[in-house]
């Protein structure tokens, strides 16, 4: 720890100079009563273009995106470019999708996807669905939060675990008291640092490595001695297609998040969410100048910290920071990176407790709770799931939560059909729906199960790349579990809504209308959500 003082000053000033914003942000644009989730979880559904840029950007591109993506880079090499077109593609895919998902939530003061299905299918079981699916899949993604601050705190020579529950109790603290104000607060400086940290990147170290040449030479000479099949500079016909789906489905999957819709759902208009989703694709040229830090890691002969008989590669960018940088600076870097994490757990963390506060509590615990009794359970259960996050790394393997997050992919795709298709058509039964999510999850977790990764000595779950030899196809090629999985959902809700229909099962009430899913800021109409249905 004694050789990285200067890195440890730094990145501990930062890093306190931030978590002060989170504190002060509860007296930004503040509200005459915080206590509302339209306050407290949506900032009062208030943000313009400049502060859901920020948000909605510091939502998605998460601390594990600036560790983990050149990790993979670093690692199995082209394979990890899918991030790239996955989030080319997205942008297009969700922007109309997103604007009828604002005007009808805005118009029936709904906070959580859960909220919607509610009222557009009538079914509080399928609901509660929802509402579990996207904690399942939330809380990996919380924890894999922490795997940035944990490679950085390793990189410096911070072992123990108290630090990373120092960082996360400081988080928890101010996300109590400020709710969504303090992650959109310090969205504008975690991205100001991260914007800084790769551009000098990309100048500074390949000037020092001999430039782009010289590191594309040296991660094609690591590639072509490496004995793993689907490891290379350039993909090869067994996981083009695994590339392929993977991507396609990362895309369709990101916004059915709760933190992505929380992020979108604070914007004050369908032109700020416009603006935006025409404007974030500007953050995939970042991600991919801050993927090729992996290549520069390999031709920087960085070699991943190794704890236990196991190399962590989450540990190679910060390595390379402190390789590669003045002291000072690899601070500046270990700060972006640990701020970079901040922001999207704070985000998912309130997106979680909204699920757990209005469909869950409300629904079955207390119907009658009022604004503020919604308000204080949802911070009560911010806390609970910062501390299940916590509780998964410091439980389990790290290795393993990077797993979950694949798993968790894999899990939130089965709401699509509920909550993307249902923005636009009521054609499916609401017992179709639940079928169709039941047999998706069950395929999805099968398949992953049943995924094994040597590398990491996983026989299950070690990954979302689904050999197809095990259909009983004659082939070596993969695919992305949750493509499959997605498609067994869709046939099996099709089918049984096609059944339902000819038993002349009852089906729920649709407590939206056409006009609802076009409406803008300032309509007044905006209510409060009617619950009806009782499947």
């Amino acid at each position: 720890m004694s050789d990285h003082i200067t890195e440890i000053v730094v990145f501990t000033i930062l890093f306190l100079a931030v978590s002060g914003m989170g504190f002060v942000a509860a007296r930004w644009h503040r509200p005459d009563n915080l206590a509302s989730l339209d306050e407290w979880g949506l900032g009062g559904r208030k943000f313009g273009s400049w502060v859901t840029w920020f948000l909605v950007g510091g939502d998605l591109y998460t601390a594990y995106t600036f560790v983990a993506v050149p990790a993979l880079l670093f690692g199995a090499g082209a394979m990890g470019f899918f991030a790239l077109p996955y989030t080319i593609v997205m942008y297009p895919l969700v922007f109309l999708v997103l604007i009828r998902l604002w005007s009808v939530s805005h118009v029936h003061g709904m906070v959580t996807p859960a909220d919607f299905v509610r009222a557009r299918f009538g079914s509080p079981t399928l609901a509660l669905l929802i509402a579990i699916t996207g904690l399942m899949a939330t809380m990996p993604y919380i924890a894999l939060q922490l795997v940035g601050i944990e490679a950085v705190l390793k990189t410096m020579g911070v072992t123990g675990d108290l630090p990373l529950i120092i960082a996360f109790a400081i988080l928890a603290a101010y996300t109590y008291q400020s709710g969504l104000r303090a992650p959109a607060l310090i969205a504008f400086v975690k991205d100001a640092l991260i914007y800084l940290v790769i551009i000098v990147a990309i100048i500074y170290i390949p000037a020092r490595l001999g430039g782009w040449g010289s590191i594309f030479d040296a991660a094609k000479a690591k590639f072509d001695a490496s004995p793993a099949p689907g490891d290379g500079i350039v993909l090869n016909p067994n996981n083009q297609l695994q590339y392929v789906t993977l991507a396609l489905g990362s895309a369709l999957a990101l916004f059915l998040y709760p933190h992505s819709v929380t992020g979108v759902l604070a914007a004050r208009s369908r032109g700020v969410v416009k603006r935006n989703m025409s404007a974030l694709p500007a953050y995939s040229l970042l991600l991919g100048l801050i993927a090729l830090l992996g290549y520069m890691a390999i031709a920087a002969g960085i070699k991943p910290i190794t704890a236990n008989g196991k190399a962590d590669a989450n540990t190679v960018v910060p390595l390379l920071f402190d390789k590669m940088f003045p002291d000072w600076f690899a601070g500046v870097a270990y700060a972006a990176v640990g701020i970079g994490a901040l922001v999207p757990a704070a985000i998912m963390s309130i997106a979680a407790a909204n699920l757990f506060t209005r469909n869950i509590y409300k629904e079955y615990i207390k119907r009658d709770a009022t604004d503020a009794q919604e308000a204080a359970v949802s911070k009560i259960a911010s806390l609970v799931v910062k501390i299940g996050a916590v509780l998964v790394i410091l439980l389990i393997d790290p290795q393993f939560s990077i797993d979950l997050q694949l798993i968790g992919g894999v899990i939130i795709l089965q709401t699509l059909p509920s909550v993307g298709l249902g923005l636009y058509t009521r054609w499916f039964h609401r017992s179709g729906l639940i079928a169709g999510w039941a047999a998706g999850m069950a395929a999805g977790v099968l398949m992953l199960y049943n995924v094994a990764n040597p590398a990491t000595s996983h026989a299950h779950f070690g990954g979302s790349a689904f050999p197809l030899a095990k259909l009983g196809l004659d082939t070596k090629m993969t695919i992305y579990a949750g493509f499959l999985a997605l498609a067994v959902n869709l046939v099996v809700a099709v089918a049984g809504t096609l059944l339902a229909r000819a038993g002349k099962v009852a089906d729920g009430v649709d407590a939206t209308r056409p006009s609802d899913y076009v409406a803008d800021e300032g309509d007044p109409r905006v209510h409060e959500i009617e619950l009806s249905g009782s499947h």
